[in-house]
């Protein structure tokens, strides 16, 4: 069964990824460093850095505020309520970008009124950021769900009958018991924003230089037959996310697995 799984992940991970960085460095250092010192280049990891920090911060405070409503609150609608927040992962990402042009286009009633007071959110970074939160909103909810109901309400009791507040037991308490899944959550929904393509790549509008991500860089550089810079790009989106991943689970004590 090992050498299954390992096989069936060395097929489908380890390989392609290990002939990317083998066809990143076949001409060595200089053309790789070359490429993506471009100015477009530059600019789409900026822009794909940005929009994936932002993901990060806005769905860690959503997370957690969710996770605790789900697992210690009891409120009418709230299998329905749970079963929403899990809607992005059964959604596509191309109908979440199609379906974000519908609300904000600049051909909607909404979009058209934001537009007028200087709002631009789709084919602008707005739409951007708000297409990558929706496809990673349930990783850090999903994370913490099961280490708050693994761990009950007793030590946050205990804390309340000491006289601590809803705030401190939640910050000396809480927290610290669920920090390990919010971190790999947190990991998980950085790597989904490096690496999201499809919702982007409909709302962005794909513009060089201005709405362009790093994987939207990597297939425009790709469809030019500019692959040295295609392969450098994408290597670099791919240790960013193994990076990150390794370093978590690195770090993760081995009682706290």
């Amino acid at each position: 069964m090992r050498i299954v799984a390992f096989g069936y992940l060395g097929l489908l991970l380890v390989l392609p990824l290990g002939l990317v960085g083998l066809r990143t460095f076949e001409h060595g250092v200089s053309p790789v460093l070359h490429a993506l010192s471009q100015p477009n280049a530059v600019h789409a990891l900026q822009v794909t850095v940005v929009i994936a920090v932002i993901a990060v911060i806005g769905n860690t405070v959503f997370g957690v505020g969710v996770a605790v409503l789900i697992v210690r609150h009891t409120f009418p609608g709230k299998r329905l309520f749970s079963a929403l927040v899990d809607l992005p992962l059964a959604v596509s990402p191309v109908v979440t970008g199609l379906a974000l042009i519908l609300v904000y286009g600049p051909t909607t009633s909404l979009g058209a009124w934001l537009g007028r007071h200087g709002v631009h959110v789709i084919f602008a970074l707005p739409g951007m950021v708000l297409a990558t939160i929706f496809v990673s909103l349930p990783l850090v909810v999903r994370e913490i769900v099961p280490v708050l109901e693994e761990i009950g309400t007793d030590q946050e009791q205990a804390a309340w009958t000491l006289g601590a507040s809803a705030r401190q037991a939640f910050s000396r308490v809480t927290l610290p018991a669920i920090r390990w899944a919010l971190a790999y959550g947190v990991v998980l929904t950085l790597a989904r924003g490096l690496g999201e393509y499809g919702a982007v790549a409909v709302v962005s509008g794909r513009l060089v230089g201005k709405t362009q991500t790093a994987n939207l860089f990597v297939e425009e550089r790709f469809q030019n037959f500019d692959q040295p810079s295609a392969y450098a790009m994408a290597f670099v989106l791919a240790s960013i996310a193994v990076t990150v991943l390794l370093a978590i689970n690195l770090l993760r004590p081995a009682d706290e697995a």
